[in-house]
């Protein structure tokens, strides 16, 4: 078995086909295991590629990985939404009901509008996770509107929220994508893993056997029999699994272009945090360029040195069919003019430790969305990643796990 690329998806892959007894060689193109999920030590901070966070609702997570080795520090439920002027903190009350009154008071939402967020809440989490995939679809902001949600609640709040998740701060993403995720920020955690996000696809290639995962092998052509690798050697296989990021996987199978959401993020060393608490600030005045703004330090504390802090601002770009535009030379002054006007002049003595442009980050997935597309393209060939299920980390593992049933049901011996 040969499968190309160890980012979540093909080392989840690998690793239900290993455990099915088969004998599995991974090509990585790059340096290290995990694709768009990697972390990096710089200056003696810890920053991911883009801004990430694990949700603990996702069930794939429990199936394959040790999340208490992951020991994770959680973002607080809710937000803090800089609006007018001032901060105001959105709680989630059902899990922090002494926060309820406070929540309540806030004048950032009409009383109104939470109101329906908590008929939201309550509808997308009865029930089975997988009859929201089956629900009738429209885009995210209509989903809203139709909801009764007010043009206040929507630019304020979702927008912000939904638009730094789903990196579309168009709310033109799938609602029943939306509806997924919400149920999994009411229902659990958004944590980061003491050794960053990558840790989690480090984990997964701890568990392979020895000599399973080559790093540096570009596969440039395959077909049901093996895969070549860009340095012209030839390795042969009973199937070959190609999983790579969307693009990459098209280019390799010549299936149809796959659209991405692209990303910016600027990373902040500070003396101290501008607010404290594991929070997460959204612009709810649209000012931009940054949409979201966590204390990450404050969450995970592993993240930065002793007596530093780390925050990270992120940056979504529409998303066009033919690629976003790349984003402005002068990014990081942009955003370092918008927190100053949010936190003061102390964010002047704020040190910018590295600027991320990500320009595949998630695939669209507009209405009429539809997962658990196709893996088995002919006898021997297949495709995974989070393409081919829902654009997240839990789409890329459950991909894996599909695969890897298609091609031990298919191998059958």
């Amino acid at each position: 078995m040969v499968v190309v690329g160890a980012g979540l998806a093909g080392l989840a892959a690998a690793l239900h086909l290993q455990s099915a007894g088969r004998r599995v060689t991974v090509l990585e193109a790059s340096d290290g295991v995990g694709g768009r999920v990697r972390t990096d030590r710089v200056e003696g901070f810890l920053l991911d590629r883009g801004f990430q966070v694990l949700l603990t609702a996702y069930p794939e997570v429990h199936e394959v990985l040790d999340v208490d080795a992951l020991r994770l520090g959680a973002f607080e439920p809710g937000a803090v939404l800089r609006q007018g002027g001032r901060f105001h903190h959105v709680s989630d009350p059902f899990r922090r009901p002494l926060s309820a009154p406070r929540t309540a008071l806030t004048p950032v939402l009409p009383l109104a509008d939470k109101l329906r967020v908590a008929r939201l809440r309550r509808r997308v989490t009865r029930g089975p996770a997988v009859e929201l995939l089956r629900a009738p679809d429209a885009t995210t902001e209509e989903r809203l509107r139709h909801e009764g949600f007010s043009e206040v609640a929507i630019d304020r709040l979702f927008r912000p929220l939904f638009g730094g998740i789903q990196l579309d701060p168009g709310l033109g993403t799938s609602a029943r994508m939306f509806d997924i995720v919400y149920r999994c920020l009411a229902t659990g955690s958004s944590a980061l893993p003491a050794a960053g996000m990558g840790a989690i696809p480090q984990q997964l290639a701890a568990r392979l056997a020895p000599g399973t995962v080559h790093l540096g092998a570009e596969v440039v052509a395959v077909d049901p029999t093996g895969a070549t690798r860009a340095d012209g050697r030839r390795v042969p296989a009973r199937a070959v699994v190609v999983a790579t990021e969307g693009p990459a996987a098209s280019r390799l199978l010549g299936l149809p272009a796959v659209s991405g959401h692209a990303v910016s993020c600027c990373w902040f060393a500070a003396p101290a945090p501008p607010l404290r608490g594991p929070l997460l600030v959204l612009d709810a005045d649209g000012s931009g360029p940054a949409l979201n703004v966590a204390m990450i330090s404050e969450a995970q504390p592993a993240y930065a040195p002793t007596g530093q802090s780390l925050i990270a601002a992120a940056c979504p770009a529409p998303a066009v069919d033919d690629g976003p535009a790349p984003p402005p030379a002068d990014l990081a002054e942009q955003v370092r003019q918008q927190l100053r006007g949010w936190f003061g002049p102390d964010v002047d003595q704020w040190r910018l430790l590295r600027t991320d442009h990500i320009h595949h980050a998630q695939p669209v997935q507009r209405p009429p969305f539809a997962p658990r597309k196709r893996v088995r393209l002919a006898d021997g060939l297949y495709v995974a990643g989070d393409h081919r299920d829902t654009s997240s980390i839990q789409g890329a593992l459950f991909s894996g796990r599909r695969v890897a049933a298609a091609v031990s049901a298919d191998l059958g011996d």
